[in-house]
């Protein structure tokens, strides 16, 4: 079995504080949109980091994220070791989803889908973590990971040494090249994400290029 996560955990100090899965991207949000693809690929989705009170999002979410993902309802879990960003909420997710490999996303990507999701999950099989590399450097927020990376990660946490690319030192891991990315729409597209208020308004401006 495999599982799948997005990381709703961080701050987004550049973006005000605001929620980024709720922002709207080609007429859904992007929590929507993420739980539509993911909901092809496994029946076990959490949504990690998310205080309580925003738990009724993430389920009504369900309700415009079509058939298929009306049929999955997210987990929402918090961190178990507190203040570590997101290789805290890699942590977390791998010791409490129910697959053997997990894919994870960070919450501001519009546009995964599952085929690309279904590959880098199929990768697993031969490493402990499987994470694009561009010219820009890792992905390790677009990436799968399996329960082999728990241990070195808990050392890592225990030790506060906390940049997840990082990580990539202590597990097998297999990089996905951009030529990869290319059969899946491409890194454009793939890895879009949204940091910044002028961020968001040009991926709106894109958004008929890059689909």
């Amino acid at each position: 079995m495999e599982s799948a996560a997005i990381l709703a955990g961080g701050r987004a100090t550049r973006f005000g504080g605001r929620d980024k899965g709720a922002l709207v991207v080609g007429g859904q949000t992007i929590l929507e949109r993420q739980i539509a693809e993911l909901s092809l690929v496994t029946n076990d989705i959490l949504i990690v980091g998310v205080h309580a009170s925003d738990r009724s999002h993430a389920v009504q979410a369900l309700a415009g994220a079509g058939p298929a993902a009306a049929r999955v309802v997210p987990r929402t879990i918090t961190d178990a070791v507190p203040g570590c960003g997101p290789l805290g909420g890699i942590h977390a997710v791998l010791t409490e989803a129910r697959g053997n490999a997990v894919f994870v996303a960070a919450c501001d990507m519009p546009y995964l889908n599952a085929a690309f999701i279904s590959y880098l999950l199929g990768l697993t099989r031969e490493a402990d973590a499987v994470v694009p590399r561009t010219q820009g450097g890792y992905h390790p927020l677009c990436a799968a990971y399996t329960r082999a990376c728990l241990e070195p990660i808990a050392r890592r946490l225990a030790g506060r040494q906390l940049k997840t690319i990082d990580l990539m030192m202590d597990v097998r891991t297999r990089i996905v090249t951009p030529e990869e990315l290319d059969r899946f729409g491409g890194e454009r597209k793939l890895l879009a994400n949204i940091n910044t208020p002028a961020e968001y308004a040009g991926l709106a401006a894109l958004h008929d290029h890059i689909m």
